[in-house]
């Protein structure tokens, strides 16, 4: 948006920025907060940053959330927290701006106090040094061609039915504060969310765990569906059904990102319907976790016809193939980056506006760490070329199944959910793609 354009005037607004009217008498760029959606125990806000009347090679801003409130997963920024006060710096495609030049970075909170104390580059938010005009420019806002926001940009697995690594002890010994929480499912009365079909959504020990790991910064994504049953998404009966299922879930844990895992045959219509609900009402970032068919091919054709249904009703989902368990020849980690490249062509023709760079950004992959159900063996040196495609490319998120195999303690064994089955230190890959930012 140009420098013109003030916020939508049908958004809530944080009441310390003017953005309206700004022209060539500012002189220094401005920030404007505003709050794309809100829900019971969050909100999801866009920092709108303009350049004023000269050019800026990068950007910081800085705020401070009040107490009871918490930063969780953020995109298109850098952020240096110290405590309540928040300082997000430019990525390395976002920070020069010519004169009058916008871009937007966004963030989630838990809790309901907004941001104050704002300012960018060491000043004022309002920026400019007279008063801007008062005139006042309502614009529309289109997602067409727009990839999703998507969270934290490294996000690993790990088996919340699990006690064994508690959240918090990974996040004190690694620094990763960012983990997608595996598997909310239906128990035996229904559609009714629980975790591995059979411990209570509520459950003291887990909603303990995800709470310590808040305190420390962090923040959880709910993860539906995986490699067995019973799936809400079978389960409930109806749209509307699974769209309570679904924020009854995100709710427990105070998140508003969610994952869909399929592995299974799933009324496609339906789950859409109840996803693009969800985002609908609350901005709710949301990928497709989804298996692939071949290094050369991609995605399997169900998982194609999902991402379709999708795509025809403007939901807007992040792309994420498991690159694991799949055929291949030569080198392995070659074989993922080109399952990586097959699945960026089945994009293409699925929203053919959307230019490479954003279908990049809508781009994520899981690999299985260590030993894989099929034999393969996901060594670091083979994370590592997973890696260093996903910096090169920028795409919009890295994950790994899982957290609690992310050890040594059996380098010679087969398939094991609490080891990688590989000689390696504790956290060898969870400190490998920490570093991961886009």
């Amino acid at each position: 948006m140009r420098a013109a354009i003030a916020l939508l005037a049908a958004l809530p607004v944080v009441g310390l920025l003017v953005a309206a009217g700004l022209t060539e008498a500012a002189t220094t760029p401005s920030a404007v907060i505003s709050t794309d959606s809100a829900w019971g125990s969050g909100y999801q806000d866009k920092v709108t940053i303009t350049a004023g009347s000269s050019a800026i090679t990068s950007w910081k801003v800085e705020f401070d959330l009040p107490a009871g409130s918490s930063m969780g997963s953020y995109w298109d920024a850098l952020d240096a927290p110290s405590g309540q006060h928040q300082v997000f710096t430019n990525r390395e495609y976002n920070g020069s701006l010519a004169a009058g030049a916008s871009t937007t970075f966004g963030f989630l909170v838990s809790g309901s106090g907004q941001p104050v104390n704002c300012k960018i580059n060491g000043q004022p938010c309002a920026g400019g040094s007279t008063p801007p005009t008062t005139t006042t420019t309502t614009t529309t806002t289109t997602t067409t061609g727009t990839p999703p926001p998507v969270g934290a940009k490294f996000s690993p697995y790990i088996d919340i039915t699990s006690p064994t690594p508690a959240l918090a002890d990974v996040a004190r010994s690694t620094g990763q504060k960012s983990f997608n929480l595996a598997f909310a499912l239906a128990d035996s009365t229904g559609c009714n969310v629980s975790w591995g079909g059979t411990i209570p959504l509520n459950d003291a020990r887990i909603i303990g765990e995800v709470n310590d790991l808040k305190a420390l910064g962090g923040s959880v994504t709910v993860s539906t569906g995986g490699a067995a049953g019973p799936y809400l998404e079978n389960t409930c009966g109806s749209a509307s059904a699974l769209t309570a299922a679904y924020e009854k879930a995100l709710d427990a844990v105070g998140s508003n990102s969610l994952d869909v895992d399929i592995e299974a045959s799933i009324p496609t219509a339906m789950v859409n319907q109840a996803l693009l609900a969800v985002q609908q009402a609350r901005g709710t970032t949301i990928s497709y976790t989804l298996r692939v068919q071949a290094q050369d091919y991609g995605i399997d054709p169900f998982s194609v016809s999902i991402l379709q249904d999708a795509a025809s009703r403007g939901l807007n989902v992040l792309v994420n193939p498991m690159v694991m368990d799949f055929g291949f020849t030569g080198d392995w980690g070659q074989a993922m980056v080109s399952a990586a490249n097959a699945t960026l062509g089945q994009m293409k023709s699925i929203w053919p506006s959307k230019s490479d760079a954003q279908l990049r950004a809508s781009l994520g992959l899981t690999p299985m760490i260590g030993v894989n159900d099929s034999g393969m063996v996901t060594t670091k040196a083979a994370a590592q070329t997973v890696l260093s495609f996903a910096q090169s490319n920028h795409i919009g998120r890295l994950a790994f199944w899982s957290v609690g195999r992310d050890n040594g303690n059996c380098p010679s064994g087969g398939v094991s959910p609490s080891c990688s089955g590989i000689p390696q230190s504790p956290y060898d890959f969870t400190n490998l793609y920490k570093i991961f930012n886009g």
